[in-house]
């Protein structure tokens, strides 16, 4: 796909995801299943002849983990990593480790979907979408865009409101467009880039 190339993973299933739990900043593992996604994920890229020159990830061990499945099939396991806070997931604050049905028994089930599916409500002590973005962009492009400009080969493994703040900007979308925007676990989204950062070329690597 050329130069300016920027591909983005969300981690393979973690343990908290099986059990339905927000996690947001709480390290957990992953499953066998995860494991397995994002070694997939490995798999698929080198099939698809995709190297990089530089990795960047947060610094909760779940994406770290992928991250490191992914390099390993690719056979890149010595390539630069750079871990950040600015890439975490989104912190959920008081619902962090709660089941998600018992927080809907608690506070109801349209005030859990609010805090979920809105992109400016934060759950209580916690971030919204829009503060995820806010913490994410500024790092995009003042670390990951300009690498990605020069010509290098970017993966970023994060999580999944971390990557949709980061699609939203990508792909120009509103409010609305993102929170209904699934980012499946271990699947490669694979952006070629123009000189000016739009978006020339987008395609999934799905199973």
């Amino acid at each position: 796909m050329g130069n300016r190339l920027l591909v983005l993973v969300r981690h393979g299933e973690s343990e908290w995801n099986k059990l339905n739990l927000f996690t947001g900043w709480r390290d957990v593992g992953l499953t066998e299943k995860g494991v397995a996604e994002a070694r997939a994920a490995g798999r698929r890229l080198k099939a698809a002849g995709l190297s990089f020159d530089v990795a960047f990830t947060s610094v909760l061990v779940r994406a770290q983990y992928s991250l490191d499945l992914i390099l390993e099939e690719i056979g890149q396991q010595n390539l630069a990593v750079v871990k950040d806070k600015a890439l975490n997931e989104r912190d959920y604050g008081d619902l962090s480790g709660l089941n998600k049905d018992d927080a809907r028994n608690k506070w109801g089930d349209e005030q859990v979907k609010l805090w979920r599916r809105s992109y400016d409500v934060p759950p209580p002590g916690g971030e919204s979408l829009k503060d995820t973005a806010a913490r994410v962009l500024p790092y995009y492009n003042r670390e990951i865009l300009p690498r990605v400009l020069a010509g290098d080969h970017v993966i970023v493994v994060a999580h999944g409101n971390s990557l949709r703040a980061l699609v939203m900007r990508l792909e120009n979308l509103s409010p609305a467009e993102i929170v209904a925007r699934e980012i499946g676990t271990g699947v490669p989204m694979i952006y070629r880039l123009n000189a000016d950062a739009s978006v020339a070329e987008r395609r999934d690597l799905a199973a």
